[in-house]
């Protein structure tokens, strides 16, 4: 509800025939009021996603970890196992594809973001059949390392490290 006159309200249609929706009150409401710790919430993410990124680049089970220099609570680690069973075998972290909440989530994208991009492009985009990506959200960094840990814990270890490693990492900054 909003009081004005008949030429403010014609322009109020217009912004919102051109941007869409409106807000329902109670999603303004929340949205208003968890503003205020969002800046705290993006650095507990961002320092459990960098203390993981620190751990998996150095798990033999782990072929390659990407992650921005910048920081951030997004992750992509590529396994040498099968991706589907590290997924299955998550009991804290969530199999879902999103980004961006309190609760870490985990997705494989050959099978669900990039499912019908053609194989070549998508591989060409760096997303290949191994390849995990993880939102983290704000659990315990030790709870994440553990379920991640019992969820690699069957999958192969490669009997030699690679040249392959992280392509970015801001361990030691």
């Amino acid at each position: 509800v909003v009081a004005c006159d008949e030429e403010f309200a014609a322009t109020l249609r217009q912004v919102r025939f051109a941007t869409g929706g409106v807000l329902h009150p109670l999603a303004g409401y929340l949205l208003l009021r968890g503003l205020s710790t969002l800046p705290v919430r993006v650095r507990a993410a961002s320092t459990s996603a960098a203390e993981l990124v620190r751990r998996l680049t150095a798990d033999p089970r782990i072929a390659r970890v990407h992650y921005p220099r910048i920081g951030g609570a997004m992750i992509s680690f590529e396994v040498y196992g099968d991706p589907h069973r590290v997924i299955s075998g998550v009991r804290l972290i969530t199999p879902a594809v999103s980004l961006g909440s309190v609760d870490s989530l985990i997705q494989h994208p050959a099978s669900i973001s990039h499912r019908i991009v053609e194989e070549g492009d998508r591989r060409a985009a760096g997303v290949g059949d191994r390849l995990l990506r993880m939102s983290v959200g704000l659990e315990d960094v030790e709870d994440l390392w553990a379920d991640l840990c019992q969820a690699l814990s069957d999958g192969p270890v490669p009997p030699a490290r690679t040249a392959v490693r992280p392509l970015h990492s801001t361990a030691g900054r």
